[in-house]
């Protein structure tokens, strides 16, 4: 059954729009989702999933942020309690970015541990049995200040929770902590999660192609189902608590990708932002994955979509052009897709880190009294340390690091017995194949490179391969001289900038470490790959793969003098201390606030079905152009003038015969028997091309290369509208448009009598794109003397005689039927790019102020496929055009 949303546009454009259903904050009971086994197909549709969005005031804003991903920031687990009972018990989980995060949004309860506390519950709640009830954590409150948002949680607990307790845990964790939980039946997390997301996504946004079976996962149909089913109960479980029109939602990573179209069809208008925590890869790597453009249009139902580097974001354009056909554009500083009428922007910023929980946990006893322990062990010892902190899998570049190591210490056999790499490798996320072997290559390069350079008391690799404490990893960091990030693809990877804050210290370490306030310092070589290398210009930047050069850069770090070593180290410091995570939060919760400011003022409703769902939104008085409505004022008028575009309007762009169909000639000569009628082809193609084209249409006026010649019927002469100056400029434009023909390939000139066209519309998109802006640029300089105007049309770059537009024809169309005695009372322009709008702003004009248009004439501005436009009305495509006409056609061949 089709969505509510799927309305009869008709009925749309005419202003009936159903009314959306009352919503209701719930904020205690939640029932479980889904209890039962099942996938959810990815097309499926409710019925009552989508709520078409109408013109009515919003209600009185409320600041509420709903944060979603995959795992919430919580940490569960089975205790106790002194009744002899064993139940659950919960606390926050302070390592959570997305419990960090909160403290940009505004005044609210700080997450650094306390003074004195443990490592990692230093600041977590108590847990105990008093009012809140036996093995209930008391949460801090989730409360705003006067000036902060609320933040509501939804997401997975790392747990399993058994379906008896589900509707207890819910309650809980709402009541506390203010987090919804999403339960799933049995299995179907396990192929969301290690199936699709970590055997096909991860490694594929992570340049893995899947060559073979043993390398990344092939694609299983299957497992997309689950992610996609997945992805539906997270919907279900935020609209349980949403209100959809104040409530903001911040969706996180690639999990949840699919998540904004099921949002965006139960509420056309909710204010989606989505943040990208991984690389995206390039459009060569993500054309691979058979359910590319499902994603793509998932996430273009966002409303802001985040990314950590330019890179990234630049690959996802490119795919957006490349595979949707869907070019942005760069205005004031902001990066923006048109889709459907609606506005998707771009935000370019890497995540930080938060600054007052780090500098907390540097006070803390526990770690000076660590930052003692390693000092003895390595620089009483007369060694010096270098650090690397990376979890175990495939991209991080361990061996590679080690294989560095190894290389370093043959070239400079001096720092033999004094050099000492100390890896912390953090638990695998994922549990496939190449988790094993990844361990295994370690361990194996550990032992040997050991075991080639190791003395008494020495080993030059030390590698924990055990979960540490916040507290001693950051004594780790305080301690090294030199920190190594070797990874050969990571979405952005924090660790540095711990690493420069941890080195920045405190009075109290600077006792400890020796050192004088102003004799700061940190060295850091990280990977070119890795989303905070843009960021660390003082870094020394490598090629991973090159172990040489690794080896080189680890040996500069160490030999560069300490006033260099202590400005790079400034300059670090002063950008992560200020790019904190707060700023990021902030930074991007602006821009979501920003870019949702016209949803209510826009008339929107949803088309498609499954995940190609999207929503059509437009500006109150831009209408899709109703068949009733303008087959009716055609029957009721005697006086019409019709004003047709034709490449993009009646031909189809991607058609490669451009010349009209036999079915097109005899619809035109139909309205052109017609003696009410007066009907013109408005084009930029040459005088001759068209009339060869319309060779058999008597009546029918042509204008060519935008309105610079005229002719009113066939039998008569062409008129210049314009006076054409000597075209001498052609001789020094065609070698400069030759030269970008031959370097782009898939480019081609038109030369017309008054003007030239270069074409990129068979060139790559990008490529073209580029090399057009250029052209323009060339051209104009070149051609600044010359009596035209070089202009960037769809698809290609035009120059053509000043002066000359679409808008001169309506001119002097009007004007001639004005003085013919048959002032137009039925007006029709339909058009499809930049120089068809001059058309529609005489148009405009001529009916604000009763020249040649005769009074309460019907007018019908129409502009093809919903975008920005001076016309009032448009049609999606040149079928409906094709129809439309049709419908004309036939009311003229049998007048009622």
């Amino acid at each position: 059954m089709v969505s509510r949303s799927y309305s009869n546009l008709l009925d749309l454009a005419g202003g009936e729009l159903p009314s959306p259903p009352a919503f209701s904050r719930m904020t205690v009971q939640f029932p479980r989702i889904m209890t039962v086994s099942g996938i959810v197909s990815d097309t499926d549709d409710d019925p009552s999933d989508s709520v078409s969005s109408g013109l009515s005031s919003p209600s009185i804003p409320h600041d509420r942020l709903i944060i979603v991903a995959n795992q919430l920031p919580i940490r569960a687990h089975r205790k106790t309690f002194s009744d002899g009972s064993n139940r659950w018990d919960f606390s926050l989980d302070e390592n959570s970015l997305l419990l960090q995060l909160k403290d940009g949004l505004g005044p609210g309860p700080s997450i650094g541990p306390k003074k004195g506390s443990g490592p990692r519950t230093e600041n977590g709640p108590k847990t105990g049995s008093g009012a809140n009830g036996p093995g209930i954590t008391n949460g801090p409150g989730n409360r705003p200040g006067p000036d902060g948002m609320e933040v509501i949680y939804v997401g997975c607990l790392k747990e399993e929770i058994h379906p008896s307790e589900q509707d207890e845990v819910s309650q809980i964790l709402l009541e506390k902590f203010k987090c919804v939980p999403t339960f799933f039946p049995p299995g179907l997390y396990t192929r969301f999660y290690h199936g699709f997301c970590k055997q096909q996504l991860w490694p594929l946004f992570h340049y893995m192609l899947p060559l073979s079976p043993d390398l990344g996962g092939r694609f299983n149909r299957s497992l997309w189902q689950a992610y996609v089913s997945v992805n539906k109960i997270f919907a279900d479980r935020i609209m349980e608590v949403i209100n959809p029109e104040d409530d903001f939602v911040w969706i996180h990573d690639y999990h949840l990708m699919a998540l904004p179209t099921f949002l965006r069809k139960r509420f056309n208008r909710v204010k989606l932002g989505f943040f990208l925590h991984s690389p995206f890869p390039s459009s060569e790597i993500y054309k691979t994955l058979p359910v590319r453009e499902e994603i793509l249009r998932a996430l273009l139902n966002s409303d802001l979509i985040g990314f950590h580097t330019f890179d990234y974001a630049r690959h996802f354009l490119s795919c957006c052009s490349r595979m949707l056909g869907i070019s942005y554009e760069s205005k004031r500083g902001y990066i923006s897709l048109e889709y459907y009428g609606r506005t998707v922007s771009i935000k370019i910023l890497p995540v930080g880190i938060h600054m007052k929980r780090l500098q907390t946990v540097l006070n803390l006893p526990e770690t000076e009294s660590k930052v003692s322990e390693l000092l003895k062990q390595f620089k009483d010892q007369g060694k010096t340390m270098l650090l690397g902190v990376d979890d175990m899998d495939i991209f991080k570049g361990i061996s590679l690091k080690f294989l560095a190591m190894e290389q370093l210490l043959i070239q400079h056999p001096e720092w033999q017995g004094k050099l000492v790499l100390v890896q912390i490798a953090n638990p695998a996320r994922g549990n496939g194949n190449d988790v094993k072997e990844v361990k295994a290559e370690t361990y194996s390069t550990v032992k040997r490179i050991n075991e080639l350079f190791r003395k008494p008391g020495y080993e030059p690799i030390i590698l924990i391969d055990q979960p540490l404490k916040f507290y001693e990893r950051v004594a780790y960091y305080v301690v090294a001289e030199c920190c190594l990030v070797t990874a050969v693809r990571d979405g952005m990877n924090l660790m540095p900038y711990e690493y420069i804050i941890s080195r920045q210290g405190n009075d109290k370490l600077d006792k400890v470490l020796g050192l004088e306030p102003s004799s700061k310092k940190s060295m850091l070589v990280v990977s070119e790959f890795i989303g905070c290398s843009p960021s660390l210009s003082g870094a020394i930047r490598v090629n991973p793969w090159d172990i040489d050069s690794v080896a080189d850069a680890m040996d500069c770090a160490l030999e560069l003098s300490e006033p260099e070593k202590q400005l790079r180290h400034e300059k670090h410091y002063r950008y992560v201390s200020t790019h904190d995570v707060g700023y990021w939060a902030r930074s991007f919760m602006q821009d979501l606030k920003r870019t949702c400011i016209d949803h209510v003022r826009k008339r929107s409703w949803g088309i498609g079905f499954g995940l190609s769902f999207r929503v059509v939104a437009l500006d109150p008085n831009f209408r899709k152009l109703s068949m009733e409505h303008i087959v009716s004022a055609y029957k009721q008028t005697t006086r019409r003038a019709i004003l047709l575009d034709y490449d993009g309007t009646l031909m189809p762009q991607s058609s490669i015969d451009k010349s009209p169909s036999l079915k097109t000639v005899e619809m035109i000569n139909t309205l052109c028997r017609d003696k009410n009628n007066m009907v013109f082809i408005v084009s930029a193609r040459s005088r001759n091309t068209l009339a060869e084209w319309f060779a058999s249409c008597e009546k029918l006026g042509l204008a060519a290369e935008h309105g610079c010649f005229l002719r009113l019927k066939r039998d008569e002469e062409w008129e210049t509208c314009v006076q054409v100056e000597d075209s001498g400029w052609k001789q020094n434009a065609y070698p400069i448009m030759t030269l970008y023909t031959e370097t782009t390939d898939g480019s081609m000139i038109e030369t017309k009598d008054t003007s030239m066209v270069w074409s990129y519309e068979d060139a790559d998109p990008d490529f073209g794109s580029c090399q057009a802006k250029e052209l323009l640029d060339h051209l104009e300089s070149v051609l600044a003397n010359e009596p035209v105007t070089v202009k960037r049309e769809k698809s290609c770059v035009e120059i053509k005689p000043q002066g000359v537009s679409k808008g001169l024809v309506v001119k002097r169309l009007l004007a001639t039927m004005h003085e013919r005695g048959t002032t137009p009372d039925f007006v029709l322009c339909i058009g499809d790019d930049r120089s068809d709008e001059d058309m529609f702003e005489v148009i405009t004009s001529s009916v604000a102020s009763d020249k040649c248009i005769a009074p309460n004439a019907e007018v019908f501005a129409c502009t093809v496929g919903n975008k920005p436009s001076k016309a009032k009305y448009y049609l999606d495509d040149t079928v409906e055009i094709a129809r439309m006409m049709q419908g004309l056609a036939l009311v003229s061949e049998k007048p009622c």
